[in-house]
């Protein structure tokens, strides 16, 4: 490693400190800030139920709640491969949340926004192995929403001080 190398490593910790960069999980980050303190929406549907336990999961069950997420949750499947006598025999499922983050001392919008992504499933086996990796994307699809939420939250979220 050249010198010059040496010295961007230990220039770099100064440069983040001075642009005001706290790290999420640190001392007064947001990870700390709203650890335990956010009261999930409750779950209407299968997909929101796994969206849920994993917002719970990362953000921490709230025991004192202190801001409130609610979001909506929408879903298409869309046919990707399709075979020369028209048979579909792959599928992507494509989610989108829309999400606020709202302080119950007050009712301030501390966060807002939409996340999507997507999953893709295969539907050349039986019936039985087609509504498997179906259920099986879904789940994928919430696991990926719930961590884009829970990022983007942490990184855009105007806590009071």
């Amino acid at each position: 490693m050249s010198s010059f190398d040496r010295r961007s490593l230990l220039i770099l910790p100064l440069a983040l400190a001075a642009c005001g960069f706290t790290p999420v999980y640190g001392p007064g980050g947001t990870g700390a800030a709203l650890r335990g303190r956010v009261q999930v929406q409750e779950p209407d549907s299968p997909d929101e139920y796994v969206l849920t336990r994993t917002l719970e999961d990362r953000l921490g069950r709230a025991t004192v709640p202190a801001y409130a997420l609610s979001y909506t949750v929408s879903t298409e499947t869309e046919g990707q491969a399709v075979t020369s006598t028209g048979e579909t025999t792959r599928y992507s499922l494509v989610g989108t949340v829309d999400y606020v983050l709202t302080a119950l001392d007050g009712g301030a919008v501390v966060a807002s926004g939409k996340v999507s992504n997507f999953t893709g499933y295969s539907a050349t086996g039986s019936t039985v192995e087609s509504l498997a990796g179906e259920r099986d994307a879904a789940e994928r699809l919430m696991t990926l929403l719930a961590d884009q939420l829970v990022t983007r939250i942490y990184a855009t979220a105007d806590l009071p001080e």
